[in-house]
């Protein structure tokens, strides 16, 4: 129960909080209650233990039996039922001279039902901050949101009239936590029913905890509390331990099923990369500490194919699944468990929720060696990806070997890549490349359309007698050179003058024993093709398997905007994936020809997107296509991307060290928007944001609160796709403001842009001295910031002109100078109509800050 004590509140200005001497308030004993000093003067004399994780607070956290909950005796419970901020302040000491590992603290809801300010609040969990941070500088501090309440139960009315100010205390310490360098869990939105009230199910008086509730609230900080491993994609399900075993104290692989000696191997090797070197054994001696795999039987499981289990305790680890795949999938997991030489105590059960998880690429417009494939191949085996699905003709060239017409490949008819082809040896390659990963390649002839190179090769058309002929007698060779299970025969952007051209087709792929796959949108196909959806209007079919890639094609993505949507994408309308509905393919289309084949993963950030992408797949869910934003605090879906989020980072640091990864984290950063300002078609006309006397504390007259690094005002596909904003007008300006907190003064590198070209169309180049061609603008501290040199600045671009510096993520960053303190980042984005030029020159209304490191 709260208790009532004498309503004392230190205050304090803010920059006491990172004063370089901060003090520690000292109150008299008859300031508090009996019970406050009954539990501080034990807290006093309990034995001096180091590196400790305590949970500092009033009732809500004195109530929980954190020693047991955790079964942790490492896990202190420092909750005084009725306490204060200021009481927290008052016994700090206590707790930082223990110099505890880490600090979960939870205050406020008293102050609140004392009548005491938000601002108030916020100020002496600052000053809690800036006290560990001196005293005891390496314990993190995490601080929880308020609770929500719920008044439905007629108790502490005091309290549970507080809903308003709950909320602004938790977007308080959300827009501080940057600054101050704490850790923000927002629990509130974990904790809330529909209603924003406090689950009934986790309380019995609208303020304090049941039993459910505190098992939910282990649920929301586990993974902190133990730093546990970042798991991309999610498993299905995961119960952590609280142990760590270090993997050098196993001492062999044991393989009971001969069908799995192969996973040894691999397992093996990978142990060996961190020298720890173990024998693969059939039998097990006892008191042998081992990794072993073995086979699981009788699963009724969909997705059997890919299922599997990990249990890993002191004694052992144990692989299990239902085939050899499964146990491939497993070790992938592993390998995340352990990324240092040790691993948590752990039972995973999982498996996908889609069986198709594919990534495309067009190598028909832009040659790839085959090395670069294999990378590509490396990470999606790496995520669980399982399709590699190879475009391997185009306009511009074809590009695999044919021994019955080698003019095909004809250097002299390739209008890019002069003589890069796949030989069938390199195809034979990549195909058993894949295979040693669980990965089926599926390779692509676009037919009858985008086909000018095999026309140009031929000398006649796809569609003709003499074409169809050709195309039966390629297929066939295809099919009967190469083991794979699928050919995709494309059947779209071409108008059909032979309607027996692609039934024909079909029915020559289904006569060597493959199945085939179609574009839809496309051509006419027979009942039983599979169809790739890739236009966003699309939807499944009965009766022809569905494979989803409707926006998930990387060359119109901004690096940022394409983690967002990735992750919010629905595969095939729906949670998880059935016989009709198999999965997804992501696409990468740089049509426009690029410079050298590295720009191929850097312009379109390949791996940043492919992991959002598998998290997607593998784990299903996801929201309402289209969607560019990811919310805003206290939703679900805020909190499911900025988990993702801290996931996806830690794997940028860990794995990516040494490949093109352009990300940086954007769940924290904020934007206030003012407008909308009716420019009346002229984007360079001034408004008041721009004047030196702005205050932006002032009455504005449109406010609108965003969040992320990429903001999209209204997306060039609208209304398919929802924006940042909604119901925008044209000829309006908008302005953005952010506050950005530097320690020091310093340079610091940035991402600016505000129109990230696609890789596929030839849009022309921003003016010389201009971001854009809308008068786009920004500024720091007042001052503006110039855009770069553009190489091809204010030139019309065609298709054979490579990009070079007109995407952020891959010209050299800009570099800002802020100073110490707050730092007021001003943007300007106008927009005069949303008719582009031409199909090439879409209006892309959006801008782009974020500084990185």
């Amino acid at each position: 129960m709260v208790q009532k004590i004498f309503p004392f509140l230190i205050s304090m200005l803010f920059v006491a909080a990172i004063h370089a001497q901060v003090t520690q308030p000292t109150n008299t004993d008859s300031q508090y209650t009996t019970y406050y000093r009954q539990r501080v003067s034990l807290f006093r004399i309990l034995p001096q233990t180091k590196g400790d994780i305590i949970f500092l607070g009033n009732s809500i956290t004195d109530g929980g039996e954190w020693t047991e909950m955790f079964n942790d005796l490492k896990v202190k419970n420092r909750g005084i039922s009725g306490d204060i901020s200021a009481g927290v302040l008052n016994r700090l000491d206590e707790v930082y001279q223990r110099f505890p590992d880490k600090v979960f603290l939870l205050i406020g809801i008293n102050d609140l039902a004392r009548n005491i300010s938000p601002d108030s609040i916020v100020k002496n969990i600052l000053w809690i901050n800036a006290l560990l941070k001196e005293r005891s500088p390496n314990t993190k501090l995490y601080v929880q949101s308020l609770f929500p309440v719920n008044e439905k139960f007629g108790k502490f009315s005091d309290h549970t009239s507080k809903r308003n100010e709950i909320i602004k205390v938790n977007q308080l310490l959300f827009n501080n936590a940057e600054r101050y360098q704490y850790h923000f869990i927002d629990a509130y939105s974990f904790l809330t029913d529909s209603t924003g009230r406090l689950r009934a199910d986790f309380t019995n008086d609208g303020v304090h905890l049941t039993g459910a509730g505190y098992l939910k609230w282990k649920e929301i900080i586990y993974d902190k509390v133990y730093d546990l491993p970042a798991l991309i994609p999610s498993p299905r399900e995961i119960k952590w331990g609280n142990e760590k075993f270090s993997l050098k104290n196993y001492t062999a692989i044991i393989v009971s099923n001969p069908a799995f000696n192969k996973a040894a191997i691999i397992l093996q090797h990978y142990l060996a990369t961190k020298n720890i070197y173990l024998r693969v054994k059939t039998k097990l001696l006892d008191e042998e500490h081992v990794i072993e795999l073995s086979l699981q039987n009788n699963s009724n499981d969909q997705q059997k194919e890919e299922a599997y289990q990990i249990t890993v305790d002191q004694k052992s680890i144990q692989i299990k699944a239902y085939t050899k795949h499964g146990i491939f999938d497993a070790i992938q997991t592993f390998k995340q468990l352990s990324p240092a030489n040790e691993i948590s105590a752990c039972v995973i059960n999982d498996a996908p929720a889609f069986s198709w998880r594919g990534f495309m690429v067009d190598v028909g417009r832009n040659y790839q060696s085959v090395k670069q494939l294999q990378q590509q191949i490396e990470v999606m085996a790496n995520y669980k990806l399982n399709i590699f699905h190879f475009h391997l003709t185009e306009d511009i060239a074809w590009r695999l070997q044919s021994k019955r017409y080698p003019r095909l490949t004809q250097s002299n008819l390739m209008l890019r890549n002069e003589g890069k082809y796949y030989s069938l040896k390199d195809l034979k390659t990549l195909i058993d490349f894949c295979k040693e990963r669980y990965i089926t390649l599926v390779p692509e002839i676009d037919m009858p359309g985008h086909s000018a190179s095999f026309k140009r090769a031929m000398g006649v058309d796809m569609q003709s007698d003499a074409g169809t002929i050709i195309c039966k007698n390629i297929i066939t060779e295809l099919c009967q050179e190469f083991d794979f299970p699928y050919l995709h025969i494309g059947g779209d952007e071409v108008k059909i003058t032979n309607k027996q051209f692609l039934p024909q087709m079909v029915s020559v792929v289904q006569g060597t024993g493959k199945k085939v796959i179609a574009w839809n949108p496309g051509g006419n196909v027979p009942l039983g093709t599979f169809l790739q959806m890739w236009n966003g209007n699309t939807k499944v079919t009965s009766g022809f398997p569905a494979i989803d890639s409707r926006h998930l094609y990387l060359n119109h993505f901004d690096p940022l905007e394409a983690v967002v949507t990735i992750f919010n994408h629905k595969i095939c309308d729906t949670v998880s994936g059935d016989d009709n509905k198999l999965g997804a393919t992501l696409c990468n289309w740089p049509d426009r020809k690029i410079e050298k084949e590295a720009d191929a993963i850097n312009m379109n950030a390949v791996y940043p997107a492919m992991l959002a992408f598998a998290e997607r797949c593998w784990k299903g869910g996801g929201w309402k296509n289209y969607v560019s934003d990811f919310g805003e605090p206290a939703t679900e879906r805020y909190n499911a991307f900025v988990e993702f989020e801290a996931r996806l980072l830690k794997h940028q640091y860990q794995y990516f060290k040494q490949l093109s990864f352009p990300y940086t984290q954007q769940g924290n950063i904020k934007w206030n928007m003012i407008g909308p300002f009716f420019n009346n078609g002229k984007t360079s006309t001034q408004f008041y944001p721009e004047e030196n006397s702005f205050a932006d504390t002032a009455q504005l007259n449109q406010y609108k609160t965003v969040y992320g690094g990429t903001i999209l005002l209204r997306h060039f596909w609208y209304p398919m796709i929802s924006a940042h904003l909604q119901n925008t007008d044209d000829s309006t300006t908008w302005y953005a403001i952010r506050k950005i907190w530097s320690d020091t003064a310093i340079e610091k590198n940035c991402w600016i842009g505000f129109n990230d070209l696609s890789r596929s169309t030839a849009t022309s180049a921003a003016p010389l001295g201009e971001w854009d061609n809308k008068h786009s603008a920004i500024w720091v501290n007042g001052k503006l910031i110039a855009p770069p040199q553009w190489k091809n600045a204010s030139q019309k671009i065609s298709s054979e002109v490579p990009l070079s510096d007109e995407g952020y993520a891959y010209r050299p960053p800009t570099k800002i100078f802020f100073t110490k303190g707050w730092n007021t980042i001003l943007i300007k984005a106008p927009v005069a109509s949303f008719k582009g030029v031409d199909w090439q020159n879409p209006v892309k209304w959006m801008f782009t800050f974020a500084p990185i490191d």
